[in-house]
């Protein structure tokens, strides 16, 4: 294996256990696992070009994620939903579902339901979003929903008034250990990323979030990748 990618490995035995970690390793097949994740990383981003240019980016658009309570309620009981395609994230998907969303001001309709169903209703909004709906959304990652205002959401079979849930997604990039491993951040750190084009920059607080079932992607929302000049087949830079 080349020096770098030896590197990477001892750097990943430390990250994921250490000594006892490589005293378990049989026939090498955990340590095959990781370089054949450096090898395909490094594959992938020379065939994109400029090899600093390697997070992909992922555009999206205002959406809901539905509790299981809330889906009954708008669509009935024992509904099924219709995937319409995969996401990036594993396990994740858009349906074909809509619902509309209603607030002190206005209606904002069309928003998506992405699945699978979450503990919690979660609604994510654009800024201009949140004008038209007369709500005051904070920026927020997924997830952190204290102290947020709630709307009416409304589907074919009923309505639901929530208390919370209302956000502005907060631009972030998810990654699994290996990719945080190979760009030496880690979960929660806030990182800078410079966006190339006519109209490209550098954009600040963007939050790293490290899971293992995560694929690396940088996610903007449709406001500020259209600002940037920039959709999902373009990639940035990590400015740490």
């Amino acid at each position: 294996m080349s020096e770098d990618l030896e590197s990477l490995f001892y750097l990943a035995v430390e990250h994921l256990g250490g000594e006892k970690l490589l005293s378990d390793l049989t026939v090498n097949k955990q340590a095959e696992a990781v370089i054949e994740k450096c090898e395909k990383q490094t594959e992938n981003v020379t065939k994109k070009g400029d090899p600093k240019f390697n997070i992909p980016l992922g555009v999206s658009n205002h959406h809901v994620h539905l509790s299981q309570a809330d889906a009954d309620v708008l669509f009935g009981k024992n509904y099924t939903f219709s995937e319409l395609k995969p996401l990036s994230q594993k396990g994740q998907f858009a349906y074909k579902e809509c619902i509309t969303l209603a607030g002190p001001k206005g209606v904002v309709e069309r928003v998506r339901v992405l699945g699978p169903v979450r503990k919690q209703t979660q609604v994510e909004l654009t800024t201009t979003d949140c004008f038209k709906l007369g709500l005051k959304a904070p920026i927020r990652l997924s997830g952190d929903l204290a102290d947020t205002p709630g709307c009416t959401l409304i589907g074919p079979a009923g309505s639901v008034q929530l208390k919370s849930g209302c956000i502005v997604a907060k631009r972030h990039i998810h990654m699994d250990h290996f990719d945080a491993i190979r760009f030496g951040v880690r979960n929660d750190q806030v990182v800078s990323l410079e966006v190339p084009g006519e109209r490209g920059g550098i954009i600040n607080n963007v939050s790293i979030r490290v899971d293992e079932s995560f694929t690396l992607e940088c996610h903007l929302d449709t406001e500020e990748a259209n600002a940037l000049g920039v959709c999902g087949n373009n990639r940035l830079k990590m400015i740490k």
